[in-house]
């Protein structure tokens, strides 16, 4: 797995197994890889899976049944998508309007942008 620079590795890992779960790979009450396994997928330390793992249980997407594993919680999904929701509203947006103020983009384009990126992704996401 490529990291970036501008994100902790334990979260980038946490990230990638909600993207996961979005995508149906584990689905609910579903047992996900031990920490080993997913540390040899990803190539880091099981160190660095556990504190994925632990932050992942500790937003309640995941939980640990003591010597079986990690299972993924029920309504995860949704709860992922409200997580990413309030974060991109917190975090992400107040720079995402700064660029487009800063680069003079429109009302109009920008609802024409969004209009024609929704059309290119019908079929694609529920």
């Amino acid at each position: 797995m490529d990291f970036k620079e501008s994100k902790a590795i334990y979260l980038q890992i946490a990230d990638r197994i909600c993207d996961e779960i979005l995508l149906g790979a584990y689905s609910a009450d579903e047992r996900v890889p031990s920490v080993r396994e997913y540390a040899a997928v990803v190539e880091v330390n099981a160190n660095t899976v556990m504190r994925s793992y632990d932050f992942l249980q500790s937003k309640q997407i995941i939980y640990n049944k003591r010597g079986i594993g990690y299972f993924v919680t029920a309504g995860a999904d949704k709860l992922i998508v409200a997580l990413r929701h309030k974060e991109f509203l917190q975090e992400e947006s107040a720079y995402f309007f700064k660029q487009l103020y800063s680069l003079g983009i429109t009302d109009d384009q920008l609802v024409s942008m969004y209009n024609e990126y929704k059309q290119t992704q019908k079929g694609i996401h529920p």
